[in-house]
């Protein structure tokens, strides 16, 4: 099933018009035409099938026939990640964490981070494909980027878990997560996070945890913890 996102769709919408770009796809690649179905999503929980009206490269138009709620999970996943060196592997992270199931994402910058400078409507733009392809009518939230110590300072009522490589006293992941809960993971970057800001993570409540007996590149303990969180809610 082809998924399209367009986020203006309320529950009481009963028409769309789609952008230049998505009406050449739906008319010139997906070759649909007038009376044709179409699934959309607006990110929001909504899943929608329209009816095709007009089907022009240009302009598509479509009527709204139905609307379907998608329940939302029983727990709420923020990871704070700190960007990587290579872009790509971010972005891979993204798309993965979406698919397995995430809620919100914080670019954080941490003093190690090599990197200190995001694309932010690229990786919005990956977290709508992977919603897309993966069916999902959520569409996580990517909060602006952050210093550590800033998202430290934030009020925060989740379950939180600080993920670093030191040598110091840890629990495994999997024997502290609670199902049905929310959850706010911090993930370093390359170099880890320092000595001083696990301690200041520590003081605000944040505990500490280890994703496996291997040491993990920053994107991949990311998509541990996204599964890990998963999982237990499965």
């Amino acid at each position: 099933m082809q998924l399209f996102y367009n986020n203006t769709l309320t529950k009481s919408s009963t028409e769309i018009k789609f952008s230049r770009e998505e009406s050449k796809h739906i008319a010139k690649v997906l070759r649909k035409k007038e009376g044709d179905a179409l699934h959309i999503t607006n990110g929001k929980g909504h899943f929608f099938i329209a009816k095709i009206t007009f089907s022009n490269p240009s302009q598509c138009h479509a009527t709204i026939d139905s609307v379907e709620t998608q329940s939302k999970k029983p727990y709420q996943l923020h990871l704070a990640v700190a960007p990587t060196k290579m872009n790509d592997r971010y972005e891979w992270f993204l798309e993965k964490a979406t698919e397995i199931g995430i809620d919100q994402i914080t670019p954080i910058f941490c003093d190690h981070s090599e990197r200190k400078v995001i694309k932010a409507e690229r990786f919005e733009r990956i977290l709508q494909s992977a919603m897309k392809q993966s069916l999902q009518a959520y569409l996580p939230r990517l909060n602006p980027a952050i210093s550590l110590s800033d998202f430290l300072e934030k009020n925060n009522t989740d379950t939180l878990f600080i993920a670093h490589c030191e040598e110091t006293q840890k629990q495994s992941i999997k024997d502290v997560l609670l199902p049905k809960t929310n959850i706010t993971i911090l993930i370093g970057p390359e170099g880890d996070f320092s000595p001083k800001e696990i301690q200041t993570a520590l003081s605000k409540g944040y505990k500490p945890v280890t994703l496996g007996n291997t040491r993990l590149r920053t994107e991949t303990a990311a998509i541990v913890a996204a599964h890990s969180v998963a999982f237990i809610n499965s």
